[in-house]
């Protein structure tokens, strides 16, 4: 089996954590770099990844689950790391041009042709209403890089648990200074499960066929 796959099919949602393991240094600057590389439409990269770490970071964030979601807390003290993934709901030409001169930064793109290179942003202007919310845009933006995030865990064996059940409300207001005006929906649990007691980590892993899935042509 390709190692690839193996890593794929290891891969599930962690049920229960081992409080007491934590996630090697070594192994969480391969994870946070392979976030940075992610994928985004025109490289927009309209994300910021809060990560909690600490006692009182984690603490912060179990106070959210006061009016729901409860079931989703233990994760919160349990895991090694928890990272709040959020987006730009008012993505603008000057958050972009931040791209563009990292690239020419990077060499890239070359400094005479720094406004041309704004042509890609058609693509956010396209998804921009008339209140200048880009959020449905900057949210899939988001998703490919949860994504990437997911493959990058099971390729170095850490556990995870994506956490859309969260008081939006509530995480967004407890870290409002550090969100700075962009949004949390959805939060990623990462550590190293309970072998005792993460039910799911024992189950056969399932999905639809590929006949069910694919059309080729």
């Amino acid at each position: 089996m390709h190692p690839v796959i193996k890593d794929l099919k290891g891969r599930h949602t962690c049920k229960k954590y081992d409080a007491t393991k934590k996630i090697p240094k070594e192994k969480l600057e391969i994870l946070y770099e392979a976030m940075r590389l992610s994928a985004s439409s025109i490289n927009s990269q309209p994300w910021k990844f809060i990560v909690l770490e600490s006692k009182e970071a984690k603490e912060r964030m179990y106070q959210t689950f006061a009016h729901k979601y409860q079931f989703n807390k233990a994760h919160i003290l349990e895991a090694s790391h928890v990272i709040l993934f959020a987006h730009h709901p008012h993505y603008t030409r000057e958050d972009y041009a931040k791209v563009v001169d990292k690239s020419i930064m990077d060499g890239r793109i070359k400094e005479q042709e720094r406004e041309n290179a704004f042509g890609g942003f058609i693509f956010a202007q396209i998804n921009t209403d008339t209140n200048g919310y880009t959020g449905t845009w900057t949210k899939a933006q988001l998703y490919l890089a949860l994504g990437n995030t997911l493959h990058t865990l099971a390729r170095l064996g850490i556990d995870s648990t994506c956490l859309e059940g969260i008081d939006t409300a509530l995480v967004n207001h407890a870290f409002e200074d550090e969100l700075a005006g962009y949004t949390c929906e959805v939060a990623l649990a990462i550590g190293y499960h309970d072998r005792d007691k993460d039910y799911n980590a024992k189950l056969p892993k399932s999905r639809l066929s590929k006949e069910d899935i694919f059309i080729y042509l």
